[in-house]
């Protein structure tokens, strides 16, 4: 072969070293670090001045956190939260298939209900059902005077501004169910008892527990608020102690913590209970 063959011969291509690799650099984000910084820095300032800030007194906090009175109305709290949450979503449940039928009278007196109960609030509720005898001194030969007792009321008054809220709710999550779903049922032949339990109500939960787990833990603080009508809730119990001891703080960080740690408690079985009617979806993995 000719030294001319050989020149016009194509040169070998060139395998490029670990050199001639361009570097990927990660993009430096110096104002999230520093924002993060600063947020570290301000969560520990106000940690430490809690912790440090003797007007909590923690040592009281301490002895009165698992006293008898204060776990009574710990107790009574937690009996009001069930009832009224049981009781607010079974009246809001029909209520839901009031304002989802197809009779005018039915969906009018459940958006009446709905509009009505969520316009007033559960503070005056409380109140007008608390003096219910000023209104109506008797009902059908009985004295409403004195009738209900600051309990009942409470289960009466939170109970019915609860459905009012459970109502939407579950009217929402039925009509988060595709329609094609029920009508493949109809097509099974399926009663409408079996696809309302069998294809609507699995799929609905899924838009039904989110709201209504965070109802659970508002209900759960809301009832602090029949301490006005005088029953011996968690909070009233602590204003027992103080009103007698005059240690406002501690007492009030007795709720506190006490609430808090319910309401712990709730979030976390409500996550456990979005993943069980989330199996089968993206949010499930």
């Amino acid at each position: 072969m000719s030294s001319d063959t050989l020149a016009q011969a194509p040169a070998a291509p060139e395998i490029p070293g670990p050199a001639d690799v361009p570097r990927i650099v990660p993009q430096r984000r110096y104002g999230q670090w520093t924002a993060a910084a600063v947020v570290l820095v301000l969560l520990a300032l106000a940690v430490t001045s809690v912790v440090r800030n003797q007007a909590f007194q923690w040592d009281v906090v301490a002895a009165y956190f698992t006293t008898g009175s204060v776990l009574r109305g710990l107790w009574l709290t937690l009996w009001l939260t069930a009832v009224v949450m049981v009781l607010g979503f079974a009246l809001g449940t029909l209520l839901a298939a009031f304002r989802l039928s197809a009779n005018p009278v039915l969906r009018a007196v459940g958006w009446g209900y709905v509009w009505l109960f969520r316009s007033i609030p559960v503070l005056v509720q409380l109140l007008l059902w608390f003096n219910i005898g000023a209104l109506y001194p008797q009902v059908l030969g009985v004295k409403t005077v004195n009738l209900l007792s600051p309990v009942a009321v409470a289960v009466i008054g939170l109970t019915l501004h609860e459905a009012a809220y459970a109502a939407e709710v579950v009217r929402g999550g039925i009509l988060s169910v595709g329609r094609d779903q029920i009508e493949a049922a109809q097509a099974l032949g399926l009663s409408r008892w079996r696809r309302g339990w069998r294809i609507v109500l699995p799929q609905a939960m899924r838009s039904i527990v989110p709201p209504a787990g965070n109802m659970l833990i508002g209900t759960l603080k809301g009832t602090s608020i029949v301490s006005v009508i005088a029953v011996n809730d968690l909070l009233f119990s602590a204003q027992l102690i103080y009103h007698r001891t005059y240690q406002v703080i501690p007492l009030l960080m007795v709720a506190t913590l006490w609430y808090a740690v319910v309401t712990t408690l709730l979030g976390i079985g409500q996550t456990y209970v979005e993943k069980h009617y989330a199996r089968g979806t993206e949010q499930a993995r």
